[in-house]
């Protein structure tokens, strides 16, 4: 018996060996995609956390205390991959941290990492590189890895420490109490770092990203407004002009177009009941071919509603209070009859024709 409890305990302490960290706190729903065995362990409390684990939330939330005492957490539908840990409390120098914030809201609350070199702890957006030293931030990544970085107070609310968020196009720093910046892509500049008067910490979450503090939304006016770079640069402006279909080509879309943030989640509904049940007969256009009348091609700011083709299909997406993505065949007639939540879209493809879809959404 004695033996046989002494192999246990060694088996045991192997395995715990690997653990860079456990589950520490757990509301709803998350797993953990185990890239050594291929596994998908459902997340709840205390379960050991790997280098490579890829963390991600449904419906819920999680945090993960490593064992040098950071924290990170994920609110709802995040996912965030540890491609590195190692600390090491003799040697600091050879103490690193990798990790990978693919989507959704994480905030980062550093422990005795904080005190090793930055250039061993690597944090990246899929649109921006963060350094810390420090320090307690988040982070906010859209479905287009749009990122919102934002620095966060200490206990005693203070700064915590000091961020740099690097693109290919500049960097910013970040050192004063819920100072923020929006990184749109990895190609260009983040914005002018801005204070959030009115946030507080309870309020980090993904609706950061679907309706953007306002002090964020001057920032990023400002830099669209701003004076242009060589980057910038217009080469077409000083080209003669262009005949008007030519012009109407470059205006059309693709789902990479897409910006999911146009979509305004809490003002949606106003603006179904400021349009109640008006049908749009004047907007219309071609679209790569395609004859639309009802809606304006590209993007219908009324109706929130992309339209695109790709392929054989001409395509119309919407997302708010209600969802839709509907494909129909570019070379066919077709009539498009949406009644979302009492915002009724009328759509003639082509001239309209025998192919008739109705589509009713409640609230």
């Amino acid at each position: 018996m004695r033996i046989g409890l002494l192999i246990l305990l060694f088996i045991g302490t192997t395995t715990n060996a690997n653990e860079i960290g456990k589950i520490s706190e757990l509301r709803g729903n998350g797993e953990i995609l185990r890239s050594q065995n291929d596994d998908k362990l459902l997340a709840e409390l205390a379960l050991g956390i790997l280098s490579n684990d890829d963390v991600r939330t449904g419906a819920g939330r999680l945090a993960i205390e490593f064992v040098d005492d950071t924290v990170l957490k994920l609110t709802e539908h995040s996912n965030v991959v540890v491609d590195e840990y190692i600390f090491s409390s003799t040697d600091p120098s050879k103490s690193r941290l990798a990790l990978r914030m693919a989507s959704g809201t994480a905030s980062f609350l550093s422990g005795k990492l904080s005190k090793i070199d930055k250039k061993n702890i690597s944090i990246k957006t899929p649109s921006a590189d963060i350094a810390i030293r420090g320090t307690f931030f988040s982070a906010s990544v859209d479905e287009l890895g749009q990122s919102l970085v934002i620095l966060l107070p200490d206990a005693d609310g203070n700064s915590s420490g000091e961020i740099s968020v690097t693109t290919w196009s500049g960097t910013e720093i970040l050192n004063q109490p819920f100072q923020a910046t929006m990184v749109s892509t990895f190609e260009s500049r983040p914005t002018k770092p801005v204070v959030l008067g009115n946030l507080t910490l309870g309020l980090i979450n993904n609706m950061l990203l679907v309706n953007k503090p306002p002090e964020v939304q001057e920032a990023i006016a400002e830099q669209e407004n701003g004076p242009k770079t060589e980057l910038d640069k217009d080469f077409f402006e000083d080209a003669p002009d262009l005949d008007e279909d030519y012009l109407e080509e470059q205006e059309e879309i693709s789902r990479l177009d897409i910006d999911l943030l146009s979509f305004d989640f809490l003002v949606d509904l106003f603006a179904i009941l400021e349009a109640g049940s008006k049908k749009n007969d004047t907007s219309g256009g071609i679209l790569n071919g395609v004859e639309l009348k009802g809606i304006i091609p590209g993007y219908d700011p009324v109706y929130q509603t992309y339209s695109f083709v790709e392929g054989n299909h001409v395509y119309f997406v919407h997302q708010g209070t209600n969802t839709f993505d509907i494909a129909l065949d570019k070379d066919a007639s077709s009539y498009l009859n949406i009644n979302s939540a009492g915002m009724i879209m009328e759509v003639e493809v082509n001239g309209a024709g025998d192919n008739t879809i109705i589509i009713n959404q409640s609230p």
